[in-house]
């Protein structure tokens, strides 16, 4: 009988991270939909498509603070990244908390793109499918070559702003669109989204440059997509409506 092939400890952590993204988000999807009738009194009155959209943003919104905490470590207070810290090239560079996170989010991809399919097109079209399927991609490229991943915590860090983004939504749906929170919402919004994307100036650095590419690709330029069609994908893609 031939001898089945063993997986390393590198790779029973990329599959338990990943495993722990998913049930995460499935915990996360049920506690949302558990207290927010404690939180929200009109919860009771929307639609079963609306709960189901609510409680998926919840677990939206967590993994966006757990991606934004976590990049902003690996980033700047981790010595991962420091030149003196290793004789390694900045993008060969890695570490088990990188790894396992990487792995996490995966999971949580992979939990929406699996409701995104379930409820299609109700929870966004195509392009929100295409933005899933790249950001899966190229972490996973990262995560298994063990290369990159600077690049793509600089990516993942643009998630902080997914919460208002989420926040926006609720607002929305609960009747604040006229509020005085929705609107300093949107300003933080676009304060977000303006820092974000002027990063690579500020900072002057040439990678930078390359992740200001990929935020573009991944987060704006789906965005370009709402002219002339229907069924635009929601969460990164539903604040300019």
């Amino acid at each position: 009988m031939a001898d089945l092939p063993s997986f390393s400890t590198k790779e029973f952590y990329w599959l338990a991270s990943c495993f722990c993204g998913i049930i995460t988000c499935k915990l996360v999807y049920d506690i949302t939909g558990f207290i927010s009738p404690f939180c929200f009194k009109g919860y009771g009155k929307l639609s079963d498509k609306e709960k189901m959209e609510w409680n998926n943003r919840g677990f939206s919104t967590f993994h966006a603070l757990i991606a934004a905490w976590a990049s902003l470590y690996l980033l700047l207070f981790s010595d991962l990244f420091d030149e003196d810290s290793s004789n390694d090239l900045i993008v060969n560079r890695s570490s088990i908390i990188s790894n396992m996170f990487l792995g996490f989010s995966i999971g949580y991809f992979l939990s929406d793109l699996a409701m995104v399919f379930w409820h299609f097109p109700a929870l966004g079209g195509l392009e929100y499918v295409l933005h899933h399927g790249l950001s899966m991609f190229s972490i996973s490229l990262s995560l298994m070559s063990s290369q990159g991943q600077i690049y793509i915590l600089m990516v993942l860090f643009s998630e902080s702003t997914t919460p208002f983004v989420n926040i926006r939504w609720y607002l929305d749906v609960a009747g604040r669109k006229s509020s005085t929170i929705y609107i300093y919402n949107g300003i933080a919004l676009f304060f977000g989204w303006l820092v974000l994307m002027h990063i690579p100036q500020i900072l002057d650095l040439s990678y930078c440059r390359i992740v200001n590419f990929l935020h573009s690709v991944l987060h704006v330029g789906p965005l370009t997509l709402k002219i002339g069609m229907r069924n635009i994908g929601r969460k990164h893609f539903a604040y300019i409506n």
